[in-house]
């Protein structure tokens, strides 16, 4: 693979978009928050994808395909053999180059980089500016329907990559680790009540993905600033950082961007606040501090 580190420009996609190897996907979910204040509906953007996406690119569905639906938390990871198969219906193979992109924020594709990397596949990167910078800039769209041979992706599961909810208590408990918020402000400290009890995990700090990233371009930001954003919390000296958020999804961009600085003992609580908040034994700080 020509390339370096879990990040691609438009212009290198422009570029390479005849490689056979290579395998576009559009991972957008809309999130619209819930008319008491509480959680979010998350409606597919398969509609979106439909009528116009990168040259080539496909749809990777989220929701439902590529989430374990047998679970009752939303978005849980489906289990690392039957992630690869689905993957590999799409033609997605051990000699694939992945580039993954979505409408808004990147959290959605930095969620399905997480996924690939925890199966053991590293040939996957996040297009940065995602859809918004690509149509910006111009660049050529059309609806067509890639037809993608399916291929074979071997699972070589990477477990340390999640924790689970009892393992984040052990966390809680012993320090074993730092721990990161990749939630605003408001709902890390309570004021805003997102997810049925306000607050955060105790000891965790708050590094809100939406920091991460030029609010002009949608880029994120370069090594020197992402460094200033993360060294409040201890997780660039700390030996192993867990991260959550509100349901294993923006904690990624955080898992990312501390990849990118070169950190690479990480975690993230795949079930967080959705499922941390179901057990009201489970505590809850509220306030700015950890």
């Amino acid at each position: 693979m020509d390339i370096e580190g879990a990040l691609v420009s438009t212009d290198w996609l422009a570029k390479s978009l005849e490689r056979p190897n290579l395998r576009v996907f559009d991972t957008t979910v809309y999130l619209q928050v819930m008319a008491d204040g509480t959680g979010y509906q998350a409606n597919s953007g398969h509609g979106a994808w439909a009528q116009a996406h990168i040259p080539g690119a496909g749809f990777m569905d989220l929701i439902e395909e590529f989430s374990d639906n047998k679970n009752s938390t939303p978005f849980m990871m489906p289990p690392a053999r039957e992630f690869c198969d689905r993957a590999a219906k799409h033609g997605i193979g051990d000699d694939s180059l992945v580039v993954l992109y979505n409408d808004g924020l990147p959290m959605w594709s930095t969620r399905a980089w997480w996924m690939f990397r925890s199966v053991g596949f590293d040939n996957v990167v996040v297009l940065d500016g995602g859809w918004k910078k690509w149509q910006r800039e111009g660049r050529p769209t059309n609806d067509d329907t890639p037809n993608h041979a399916p291929s074979n992706l071997s699972s070589n599961p990477r477990p340390q990559m999640w924790v689970d909810k009892n393992d984040m208590l052990e966390i809680v408990k012993s320090g074993g680790a730092c721990t990161l918020n990749a939630l605003s402000p408001d709902v890390y400290s309570g004021r805003i009540n997102r997810y049925g009890r306000p607050g955060h995990i105790p000891s965790s700090h708050n590094v809100f993905y939406d920091n991460l990233v030029d609010p002009d371009t949608g880029t994120f930001l370069s090594q020197e600033l992402l460094l200033k954003q993360f060294a409040v919390s201890g997780s660039l000296e700390a030996e192993r950082v867990v991260i959550y958020c509100g349901g294993g999804i923006s904690a990624t961009m955080d898992a990312l961007a501390l990849h990118i600085v070169g950190h690479n003992n990480i975690a993230i609580y795949d079930g967080s606040m959705s499922e941390w908040i179901k057990d009201e034994l489970l505590p809850l700080e509220l306030g700015d501090t950890p």
